[in-house]
Order: structure tokens, then C-alpha cells, then sequence
């Protein structure tokens, strides 16, 4: 009933890829992308989906091929010779609508995903905490017992009762707390 709670959840692996490898991946997709003028903006978000394994970002990742497929066909049936007309136009607008909204999700999603397990390899608020929120104070590790005879109690070892170093202030203000009363008492003695 009392005792030190759940253990907390061991954190998972981190991926195996190390944090400049990460800087780079993003900025070769956000390239990729952008080089192509959103043709391949279903490159990040397929690397996205791939890493994160949510079924949303794979949805996205179908969301964002079938619009550079609209735009592509949209691109195609144009029928103006030297400048878009009506159809192209649009399929550009798709193109690069769709090229701004999947870099920048794909940013936000890889950055998010991954800052998970630096917070959980460095101990921030990702990690282990205390059980039902009290800080865990340093002593004894908890005694496991050997199985005892019917004719013996069993032995329990109880920690000593936590003692608290006193501030390093302390001593100061009892100095002055003593020099205060001597002058007190001078001043009383003097009238």
C-alpha cells in the first residue's frame, strides 16, 4: 500500500540515426522538394510516414501524391502553347500550395518526432517521474527477503528518518541574532 508505485516505463530506443544525420536527411527533402517545384513533395512525407509509422501521416503522404498527380494532369491539358491558360494555372497554384503545406508539416512533424528522444535520452520532462508526483528522496534500495522459516519472524530493515543539512545562512544569522542581544543588553544596562 505504501510502496514506491509502478515503475516507471523504460523509454524507447532511440532511432539509430545520430542528430546531424537528422539536420541533414531534412534539408536534402526540403531540397528535393523545392528543387523540383513540389513534383516530389511526396518525398518528405513518405520519409515522414516511414519514420513515425502514424496512420494520419500516411494519409497525408496519399494526400500530397494525389494533388501532385491533379496537378501534373491539370499542368498537362493546358492548352496554351507559350503561357498557361486556366487549367495550368491551377495545377501550378496546386503544385505550389501543395509543395509549402507538405515541406512545412513535414518540418514541424520530423522536428516534434525526434525531439522526443533527445528529451528522453537527456532526462527532460519526457523521462521517468516519481510515482504519483512525490520527488523521490535518495536512500536505501528497497529490501528484497529471502524466504523466512515458520519460526522466524521476518526481518525488516526500516531507513533512518531523512536528516536535513542545516543552510549555510544559518550560522550567520545566529551571529548576528547574538550581537543584536549584546547590544541590547548594553543599552538596557546604560539607562
Amino acid at each position: 500500500m505504501h510502496g514506491h508505485g509502478y515503475a516507471p516505463q523504460q523509454p524507447q530506443q532511440p532511432p539509430p540515426v545520430s542528430g546531424g544525420t537528422h539536420v541533414t536527411l531534412r534539408v536534402v527533402f526540403v531540397v528535393l522538394a523545392f528543387m523540383t517545384c513540389g513534383l516530389f513533395a511526396w518525398a518528405p512525407m513518405l520519409r515522414l510516414a516511414i519514420v513515425t509509422r502514424k496512420p494520419h501521416d500516411w494519409a497525408l503522404f496519399g494526400l500530397v501524391t494525389a494533388l501532385d498527380v491533379t496537378a501534373l494532369v491539370l499542368v498537362g491539358v493546358d492548352p496554351g502553347e507559350e503561357e498557361f491558360q486556366g487549367p495550368g494555372n491551377a495545377g501550378m497554384v496546386v503544385l505550389l500550395t501543395t509543395l509549402v503545406a507538405a515541406v512545412a508539416y513535414y518540418l514541424y512533424a520530423d522536428i516534434r518526432h525526434f525531439s522526443r528522444y533527445r528529451t528522453q535520452q537527456y532526462g527532460g520532462y519526457a523521462g521517468p517521474q516519481p510515482a504519483y508526483g512525490y520527488p523521490q528522496q535518495p536512500g536505501p534500495a528497497p529490501v528484497h527477503q529471502q524466504p523466512t522459516q515458520p519460526h522466524q519472524p521476518p526481518v525488516q530493515q526500516t531507513p533512518p528518518p531523512p536528516t536535513r543539512p542545516a543552510p549555510a545562512r544559518i550560522h550567520q544569522v545566529q551571529a548576528e541574532l547574538d550581537e543584536l542581544s549584546d547590544y541590547l543588553r548594553k543599552q538596557e544596562g546604560g539607562n
